[in-house]
């Protein structure tokens, strides 16, 4: 039965929001400062990142470790609460960046972490996190493995690393390791304190004793004074005994791998993961941020890593329950296309690929935009160069394999080594169901492990989403059969029945044939929860975070939630996913650069030229080499042989030409570049890694990127390309900003990028931003009144000019920009170089006119090799765009009117690469 949308309680919509990082660097009274600059450029919320408390030093937010506080780096509770009422004041909304799937742990900053180390199974929090109480590892039983040392535990005891010590404020015993600190179990507290003379006594009295407020002096000086013989170095042996009795095991840090038995975000053992599936954790972690939205203070929230639940249905259905009750709405129901009803505005961090579907009973606006920016992009790269950058790859790099093959290949890396310990719980999950059947008991745990890891390795997503109660999807099998049917064709294993044994099982269902109990089938079930909850991080980690980093025909392509082997979209894909997004997810978040990012919009933007000019591309890499060459090869003599990589040059050329600026700082460039290609080869974890860096090749690479940029020939040489990039890049960006701002979804805009921002992967792109001047300009053209005069010298200004006329345009004609997206077509010799479409909402309509699309191969626009590069419509001669109506169309970016009938672009574009035409007031016309 459904629910009537008129009965369905109405979201509050963004129209537009602007996403701001909070650190100590940046707190709530800070954003209040520049709440009068963002109102006054239209957007219409602050899209908050992480604000409740995190582990002290938090740059991101990420690493909560108190759902129910208010950060005190940031301002706390009254310094938020003066950011809202100034919110308010100025008639803006926000959004909160939650974090469902896991908190900051390993440190003395999580109290719900620190009672499960005290008390293990028996704390009240044993089960908010996914811990495997009864892992295969028999010592490990009832035990916490933390994976913390930066040595092997018997070294860091003998040297005498590991100290015990008397936590005063806390009024507990604790084990310290360096700035660490672990709670002893209170059964425990007898055995050290029986050396305190005169004090032998019952834990429980010792426990009450320390927690009395204040501490009895005395009774302190007590329990120093036998801290301090337990410290001495003759009690190693004991001590070591007194730390195996404690709920946890102090181990290695490179032990986690193979050995750690709690689920972390990722690979990030300080990230531990919640069991959010559970009421009283959903209740416990989520409450806050929905008190807030139902007092009215928090518009809608967005949703981080929801890949990592184990239901992300069912947690999208209680946020929007919970945010019912709390407000006093009904029930969220149904509605009338079958939907569930979503009072409260939600977006989810979710990565679809292009052959996935987000799931429609997800109770959710949309996702974070990263599909949009990959498609809008897209549209702006020369599709037709795909070849020729294939070639030039393989003749730099002589990488001959596919993108696929080295995604699969980073996969299997990172289920046989940072994810091992996991593989290894669902093995052995696997292998319990199997013994359970005489038809499957045969299978062994190893070939269980072999066959489910070629299957994460092949998933095509990041995960499906089989329930218990909904089962498999068509497209949950779908990618089930794809994974299950490219491991079994890879496979080396003699009996390959095994994989439609674990077909099933991943499908949650039980093996076919004879009654199955119940208690098989729910062991099934979890299961099946479990891998899903494990192949997201294997495709994070193996694509985004290893595979990007390995192959990069155009690094523009390499983005997050993109598929760099898709070389760019065809105008008919482009005009295809609008309209879709129209029809389907009308309030997705539009994003075109993010916290997250591995290279800014802007930087994405002009390597996207290079698409435009393969022949100047690959003989510009046919000099360089040869201009570095000697470098390389002193490089190699003093490193022992290391030398970059033929990958890492590439990479290096295609970052040197997106991040140029002309008089920039010229040793803050190297400085930054040199940071950025060793987090990018310590991320492809071919020549270095996190885990094992690799001295001498970094120390090369660092020293080839130096030397490369105080090469005057190489320079001298790079400089005019890098300047034919920064200027038809420049057109890309604002191209990019008019599909943005004039697309079906709300658009967001990541700090500062209202501005050309040449930011790289974090922590380059949270650099301060400069709001005083983005607030200077803004006043200037407002009081210009006028685009301005288009050269390099003035995209910062056209840039800030047409996001905040269009921001402008959603505030004053906003059913304009809410309707269907309607695919236009041009006439004339550059009509494959134009996007133009038009956003109908009833009798209203909006056209949209970009041709900044290939104009690096487009006539008229010589000249900008010499420096006097210009904006030249000219180009376009003789290309044509049909405008209907009776009644000419306004240009809300260029100005003036145009039409009806046929026009010229030309005219139409004389300003800017880029026009926004709604039907001119009859004012504006009369006397034509």
């Amino acid at each position: 039965m459904h629910e009537s949308p008129d009965t369905l309680p109405a979201a509050r919509i963004p129209r537009a929001t602007y996403r701001l990082q909070f650190h100590a660097g940046f707190t709530f009274d800070d954003a209040v400062a520049i709440l009068p600059y963002l109102q006054r450029l239209g957007v219409s919320h602050v899209y908050c990142s992480p604000i409740q408390r995190a582990r002290p030093g938090s740059t991101h937010g990420y690493d909560v470790v108190a759902h129910g506080e208010i950060n005190p780096e940031l301002g706390g509770h009254e310094g938020y609460c003066r950011f809202s009422q100034a919110l308010r004041a100025h008639g803006l909304g926000q959004l909160l960046d939650l974090v469902p799937n896991h908190m900051g742990v390993l440190g003395a900053d999580n109290p719900w972490w620190t009672d499960v180390l005290e008390n293990g199974p028996a704390s009240a929090y044993a089960g908010y996190f996914d811990i495997d109480w009864e892992p295969m590892d028999a010592d490990l039983r009832g035990k916490v493995l933390l994976p913390v040392l930066g040595d092997a535990y018997g070294r860091v005891l003998d040297a005498g690393e590991l100290v015990l010590d008397l936590d005063a404020d806390a009024g507990r015993l604790v084990v310290c390791y360096q700035s660490q600190r672990f709670p002893l179990a209170p059964a425990t507290y007898a055995q050290v304190l029986a050396r305190a003379e005169g004090m032998a006594c019952e834990p429980a009295d010792a426990v009450r004793a320390l927690r009395q407020r204040p501490v009895e002096p005395a009774l302190e000086r007590a329990v120093r004074a036998a801290l301090a013989a337990w410290n001495r170095p003759g009690e190693r042996d004991a001590l070591h005994t007194l730390l195996e009795a404690q709920h946890y095991r102090l181990a290695f840090w490179r032990v986690a791998s193979d050995e750690i038995n709690y689920r972390r975000f990722f690979d990030i053992n300080e990230l531990a993961a919640l069991r959010i599936e559970r009421p009283e954790v959903f209740e416990a972690t989520q409450g806050l941020a929905l008190d807030l939205a139902a007092r009215g203070w928090v518009d809608g929230l967005r949703i981080d890593h929801p890949d990592g639940l184990r239901d992300p249905a069912q947690y999208f259905a209680r946020l929007q329950e919970g945010y019912a009750r709390r407000a006093g709405r009904p029930p969220p129901g149904i509605d009338a296309e079958g939907r569930p009803g979503r009072p409260l505005y939600v977006v989810a961090e979710k990565i679809a690929t292009g052959h996935e579907e987000v799931p429609g009973e997800w109770a959710i606006h949309g996702t974070t935009g990263y599909r949009f920016a990959n498609v809008a992009g897209g549209v702006l790269v020369d599709t037709a160069a795909e070849a020729a950058f294939g070639r030039i790859w393989r003749t730099f790099t002589g990488e001959k394999r596919p993108f696929s093959e080295i995604a699969i290949e980073a996969k299997r890396s990172v289920v046989a080594n940072p994810l091992a310990s996991d593989m290894t719980m669902l093995a052995a999950m696997l292998l319990r169901i199997a013994r359970a059947d005489r038809r499957t008991r045969d299978f062994t745990l190893n070939n269980l492990r072999r066959a489910l890891a070629g299957v994460a390795a092949c998933m095509p997503v990041y995960r499906t989403y089989v329930t218990p109660e909904r089962g498999a999807s068509p497209q949950d099998r779908r990618l089930i059969d794809e994974a299950v049917d490219a491991a079994r064709a890879r496979s080396e294993l003699a009996d390959d029945s095994i994989f439609q044994f674990v077909r099933l099982a991943l499908r949650g269902e039980a093996p076919a044939g004879g009654e199955v109990p119940q208690a098989l089938r729910e062991q099934v079930q979890r299961f099946a929860a479990r891998f899903q909850q494990f192949s997201a991080p294997v495709a994070a980690k193996g694509v985004e975070d290893t595979a990007f980093y390995r192959w990069f025909p155009l690094a523009a392509l390499n983005e997050v939630g993109g598929e760099p082997d898709r070389f760019g979209f065809t105008l008919e894909a482009f005009h295809a996913a609008s309209a879709d997004r129209a029809r389907r997810w009308p309030h997705t978040m539009l994003a075109t650069s993010t916290h997250d990012n591995k290279r800014s919009e802007d930087v994405r933007m002009r390597i996207a030229v290079l698409s435009q000019m393969p022949a100047a591309w690959r003989l510009a890499l046919r000099r360089w080499r040869t201009l570095n060459a000697p470098l390389r090869r002193r490089l190699a003599a003093r490193h022992g042989g290391a030398q970059p990589s033929a990958a890492d040059e590439y990479l290096l050329y295609q970052t040197l030409l997106g991040t140029w600026e002309e008089g920039g700082d010229a040793a803050a460039w190297a400085e930054r570049m040199a940071a950025y290609l060793r987090k990018a080869a310590r991320e492809a974890k071919r020549h270095t890694s996190w885990v094992q860096p690799r001295e001498a090749y970094e120390a090369a690479l660092e020293g080839f990127v130096r030397g490369a940029l105080e090469n005057g020939a190489f320079t001298a040489d790079l400089v005019p390309l890098a300047r034919r990039l920064a200027w038809h890049g420049g057109l890309n960006s604002l191209a990019l900003m008019a599909l943005k701002y004039t697309s079906p979804g709300v658009p967001d805009l990541y700090q500062g990028n209202e501005l050309m921002d040449f930011s790289l992967v974090d922590p380059d792109n949270r650099r301060p931003v400069d709001y005083a001047r983005r607030a200077a300009m803004l006043a200037a053209a407002d009081e210009a009144g006028a685009p301005p005069v288009l050269s390099p010298a003035t995209l910062p200004e056209a840039k800030l000019w047409i996001v905040s006329r269009l921001l402008r345009l959603r505030v004053e004609a906003p059913a304009l920009l809410a309707g269907s997206h309607e695919a236009l077509a041009c006439a004339g010799p550059a009509a494959d170089a134009v996007i133009a479409y038009a956003r109908v909402a009833g009798d209203g309509a909006a056209v949209v006119v970009v041709t900044a699309r290939f104009h690096a191969r487009q006539a008229g626009a010589a000249g900008e090799e010499e420096g006097d590069a210009r904006w030249d419509a000219s180009a376009w001669q003789g290309t044509t765009l049909a405008l209907a109506g009776p009644a000419p169309w306004r240009d809300v970016l260029g100005g003036g009117t145009h039409g009806p009938g046929s026009v010229a672009l030309s005219v139409l574009l004389r300003r800017l690469p880029c026009a926004v035409l709604v039907a001119a007031p009859r004012s504006a016309h009369e006397g034509l």
